[in-house]
């Protein structure tokens, strides 16, 4: 028999499995609104406002500590109007009151985020994230901290207007000011490669110390510049090294789902040992190409087969009906972190015959002690050659032993409760994931990437582009949330990625419609770049211009690149300029600090060494000939366009690349074309030296 829940309050009503997941707490929360915002106002009652996210494993400590406590919601309740935000859904409040903790507290943030906003205006006057139901670790009681700042509200609400005023000010000098008429140069690329060098762990790999991040955007400058170096002809093989040993050590660790696929969000030693369990799409997406281009760029198989596997974990685990792409695994199951991924030694030992059990036991060391909570988490210590020669046995005997151990345990866990799904589909990260197949489907020869690419694609056309406009959320048959600045890019840039790999009526188009959008309600026309939330979006106490790649790329940094790309494509000048502008805005925080903006960098090499197209014109077999020849070498300032013969109109330069024969090429660098190629022999001689 089923019973009522003793409580339900507003979040019940929503459709963000983060705000479902405290639908039914004694806490009367509220998602944020215009309905608890004047609640707040008209009452004088300051607003506790609660950030996190479905995954994330301290949201669930503190939900369970004190949002579930009877005695503790009283508090809250009496108190302040309590609002509930999905930071996913709504990175927009999550970019702002993120800064705001950093600006009151001099320390990096996270989440939960607490914050404590003046009812008024929706200033925060205190922030903090995880706070416990007890005092311990040096932080006070939830409960008692919050007396104390309504308290201090109470007895100092007039004093707010002067913090709000400066806090304001503070929050609007981030914004960068935009460089004047300098020379925009290659300084920072190689600043970034030395600054990526000293950060360098060098015995494991990664830069820094733990937790350590997969920091996909650092590992792909480091593989651009070892490919640039290399045309120049002074091949820079450190850049390529560092980039390589980082990749093999996270694939080799726990980081990376032995069994299933796919990474974990971070490593919280520094060995990429255990992670933080929660595995995200977002991280997935960018890791994914990543490691087909090191396949391509280095010829290694074992990058193939990690990028294979991270796109098989998203189609098998990740998938939402109709063929978006859903969010987030989370950490825990049945309580714990880890149970879904950990084993003890007698479960692995009676699932395997002895000669898989000894093969994987001295792979994931299983005759050493416990690596995780008393249980074992897979991470190779051993290569299979020193597995083959420690049992005596040859190498492929011992790779096949250890896959068919691999499959019986991957079979054996599926059967345990599965840690829970965020199943919203989010635009911004399906855009990523979009890119990643598309490029993985391309070098690793996947149809079946491909064509998830392009489903995931449809579904976000079908279902979250309204009358020239994009939303950002969907769950359950709802569109939700105006679209911010990443869900435009990250999705255009997703589109030009799948239009490399094939050729499909509409899709320019579609990118088109998106880049147009940008820079009609996102474009920042006086100093350059892009706001992150639109010129109609709700007004919030800040209008954030992101520059800094953090968790995701900037989206500044992604637009440069795909206004770049678009306006010598189809010799757009007001994409060339928007570019231009975004990179003069951007200026002077690259030069201060060029490894936090690797996103931004990429459009600088490319602004200042103008991206090679290849536009191909042609039928058939013959057209995919052509195409693969193009595509053959790690190339990542090459785009390449094959498009039909019987292609429809088309917008720009392209109408200009008539078909004539079997197959016709057509060759720039920016604004510099050579003359059309017409046999195969004559493509061949010109992908092999510079046509301009």
């Amino acid at each position: 028999m089923s019973h009522a829940p003793a409580h339900s309050n507003r979040l019940a009503a929503e459709t963000s499995p983060y705000l479902l997941q405290h639908a039914h707490n004694p806490v009367a929360w509220q998602p944020w609104g215009e309905e608890a915002l004047a609640l707040a106002r008209a009452e004088n009652r300051p607003i506790l406002l609660s950030i996190g996210y479905s995954a994330c494993h301290w949201c669930h400590v503190m939900a369970h500590e004190s949002f579930e406590d009877p005695e503790t919601a009283a508090v809250l309740n009496r108190l302040f109007v309590n609002i509930k935000v999905d930071r996913e859904e709504r990175p927009d409040l999550d970019k702002i009151y993120q800064t705001a903790h950093q600006l009151l507290t001099g320390r990096g943030g996270g989440w939960p985020l607490t914050v404590f906003l003046d009812p008024r205006d929706h200033t925060p006057f205190f922030a903090g994230t995880y706070f416990p139901r007890e005092p311990r670790h040096g932080l006070p009681a939830f409960t008692d901290l919050c007396r104390r700042v309504a308290e201090w509200y109470g007895e100092h609400a007039d004093d707010l207007a002067g913090h709000a005023w400066a806090l304001g000010e503070a929050m609007t000098r981030l914004n960068p000011a935009p460089a004047g008429g300098e020379i925009l140069d290659g300084a920072p690329l190689e600043d970034a490669r030395a600054q990526l060098e000293s950060a360098f762990e060098s015995r494991h790999g990664g830069f820094g110390q733990a937790p350590k991040f997969p920091h996909p955007d650092n590992l792909n400058r480091l593989l651009r510049h070892w490919h640039a170096s290399r045309v120049r002809g002074n091949e820079d093989e450190t850049a390529l090294k560092m980039a390589a040993m980082t990749l093999t050590r996270m694939a080799m660790g726990g980081l990376f789902d032995q069994l299933g696929g796919g990474f974990c969000r971070y490593s919280v030693d520094n060995e990429w040992m255990i992670p933080h369990f929660e595995k995200m799409l977002y991280d997935n997406a960018l890791l994914l190409p990543v490691y087909a281009d090191a396949a391509q760029a280095t010829g290694n198989g074992f990058y193939a087969r990690i990028a294979a596997e991270t796109g098989e974990w998203a189609l098998r685990e990740m998938r939402a009906p109709g063929g978006g792409f859903t969010s987030a695994l989370d950490a825990d199951s049945e309580g714990e972190e880890g149970r879904f991924y950990t084993w003890t030694r007698e479960e692995v030992e009676a699932l395997l015959s002895p000669g898989e059990f000894a093969v994987a036991a001295h792979r994931f060391r299983l005759d050493g002690e416990p690596n995780f909570e008393g249980r074992w988490y897979p991470h190779v210590f051993h290569s299979l050659a020193e597995t083959a020669r420690r049992l005596g046995i040859d190498e492929t005997e011992a790779a096949r032993r250890f896959e068919a151990a691999r499959e019986r345990l991957f079979q054996a866990r599926g059967k345990r409760v599965r840690p829970g799904r965020d199943d919203k589909v989010l635009s911004a990260w399906n855009g990523l994931m979009i890119r990643g197949l598309a490029r993985a489907g391309r070098l690793l020869g996947r149809e079946d990437f491909l064509q998830a690419a392009e489903q995931a694609l449809d579904f976000l056309r079908t279902g979250l582009w309204r009358e020239g406009r994009l939303l950002a959320s969907w769950k359950d048959g709802r569109a939700r949330h105006a679209a911010y600045l990443d869900d435009y890019v990250f999705l255009a840039d997703g589109i030009l990625e799948l239009l490399q790999a094939r050729w499909r009526e509409g899709d320019l188009e579609f990118a088109l419609e998106l880049v147009e959008a940008v820079l009609a309600h996102f474009e920042d026309r006086e100093a350059g770049g892009f706001f992150f939330t639109a010129d109609d979006h709700e007004r919030l106490i800040h209008r954030p211009k992101p520059m800094l790649d953090e968790a995701l790329p900037s989206g500044n940094g992604i637009a440069a690149q795909v206004l770049l790309r678009l306006g010598h494509l189809l010799g757009e000048t007001r994409y060339l300029d928007a570019a231009e502008g975004t990179l003069r805005a951007a200026w002077n925080g690259i030069r201060e600090a060029p490894y936090a903006h690797t996103s931004l960098l990429t459009a600088l090499e490319e602004y200042l060494d103008p991206p090679r197209s290849v536009v191909l014109r042609g039928h058939g077999e013959a057209l995919a000939r052509w195409q693969a020849l193009a595509q053959k070498a790690y190339d990542p300032g090459r785009m390449v366009l094959a498009i039909p013969a019987e292609a429809g109109a088309l917008p720009g330069l392209l109408a200009e690349r008539r078909p004539r024969g079997e197959a016709i090429a057509y060759l720039c660098t920016g604004t510099a074309c050579a003359a059309p190629v017409t046999t195969l022999a004559g493509f061949e001689r010109a992908l092999e030296g510079k046509w301009d």
